[in-house]
């Protein structure tokens, strides 16, 4: 059974850092690329980043460039994601995501809401 379990959001005051966690299981977790998206109240799901199945290549979105950091441990089948310098409208439900060209597996979400 495939999951991609997300964790580590929370609410953060602008300014401040979260580092968000996938766990995955069920799958051959170092054959294939991840990446994080998120998904604001009203919008639709955005790429924030992704990073290759050896971990040797990232990509990220303009907006979060030089703030966010996309990392993988295939040891541990599992993939980070660093947020420093939030934003309020980085405030979105984050999934986490795994695909090759058989397959699409999507995280079940975790809320980041920065606020003061």
């Amino acid at each position: 059974q495939v999951q991609l379990v997300e964790s580590g959001g929370g609410l953060v005051q602008p300014g401040g850092s979260l580092r968000l966690s996938c766990a995955a299981s069920g799958f051959t977790f170092s054959n294939y690329a991840m990446s994080w998206y998120r998904q604001a109240p009203g919008k639709e799901r955005e790429l924030v980043a992704s990073i290759g199945s050896l971990g040797g290549s990232t990509n990220y979105v303009e907006f979060v460039e030089g703030r966010f950091a996309i990392s993988r441990d295939n040891a541990k089948n599992t993939l980070y994601l660093q947020m420093n310098s939030l934003k309020p409208e980085d405030t979105a439900v984050y999934y986490c995501n795994g695909r090759n060209y058989l397959h699409n597996y999507w995280g079940q979400g975790t809320q980041v809401t920065v606020s003061s």
